[in-house]
């Protein structure tokens, strides 16, 4: 495929706390490509049930995951990674909690690797690198990246908006810059979070929960556009667009190109 892209999500990232991160590259983002502060995930704002809606682009009722413990579609929905390989494309997952193996059907992914949480001092750093060099390397099309402190060790130990989780935000927007001056000429960077939350959880409708950022970033990408009105349903299609392949029909977002 001519075009590239990795999707990073970085578990439970509010935009706020974004925002309050301070890192440099926050600002710079804004300015490479298209943006929101406001796009919306699904209920439940749980890890699972939407990550799942992110590569399969329906609702957790259709999906019928609505906890983070999987359960197979009655009638399946073709999902990203699926398409894409049918497609002939070349793909690559790189995830930092266990459960996120079930978002691709077997046989689908060319490359994956799983790194527990307790198994580095900073894992998220550690599926960074291996990412960028299996990127280097292999050159696939389209590669997932999930970075798990943000919420695991920050949300959940010390609660969102803390000064921990904060800095885990920082750390985990160094590790996007570390992708974008490595690899930001030949990829499409889609940066967004799978929920937000408040005090040490997630789940509810509270827009603390419910609102996520969004970042696109890359050849034909608008340079400081604010987007309005997007959704987690709308990534497998907008990530379709930009390889060059159709949406599924079963699909119920939209491509924010």
């Amino acid at each position: 495929m001519e075009n590239k892209v990795i999707l990073i999500t970085i578990d439970g990232m509010r935009p706020d706390g974004l925002l309050a991160s301070g890192h440099p590259f926050v600002d710079k983002m804004m300015q490479l490509g298209s943006y929101t502060l406001n796009a919306q995930t699904v209920y439940p704002s749980v890890t699972l049930p939407c990550h799942m809606s992110m590569f399969h682009s329906v609702t957790p009722k259709r999906h019928r995951v609505k906890t983070n413990t999987y359960k197979p579609m009655f009638r399946p929905v073709k999902g990203l990674f699926e398409h894409i390989k049918m497609n002939g494309g070349k793909t690559a997952s790189f995830y930092g909690w266990e459960e996120l193996r079930d978002i691709s059907r077997p046989g689908f992914l060319d490359y994956s690797s799983f790194i527990h949480i307790k198994a580095a001092e900073k894992p998220d750093g550690v599926l960074t690198n291996q990412a960028l060099a299996h990127i280097l390397k292999e050159k696939p099309d389209f590669v997932f990246l999930h970075l798990l402190e943000t919420d695991e060790l920050g949300g959940h130990e010390h609660g969102w908006m803390s000064e921990e989780y904060i800095s885990r935000i920082y750390d985990a927007i160094e590790n996007v810059k570390h992708i974008y001056d490595t690899i930001g000429e030949q990829y499409t960077i889609i940066i967004t979070a799978d929920h937000g939350g408040h005090k040490r959880t997630h789940g509810s409708k509270r827009p603390e929960d419910m609102t996520i950022p969004m970042f696109l970033i890359g050849k034909g990408i608008n340079h400081g556009k604010k987007l309005n009105d997007i959704s987690i349903l709308d990534i497998a299609p907008t990530v379709a667009a930009i390889l060059g392949i159709p949406s599924v029909p079963d699909w119920k977002g939209r491509s924010i190109l």
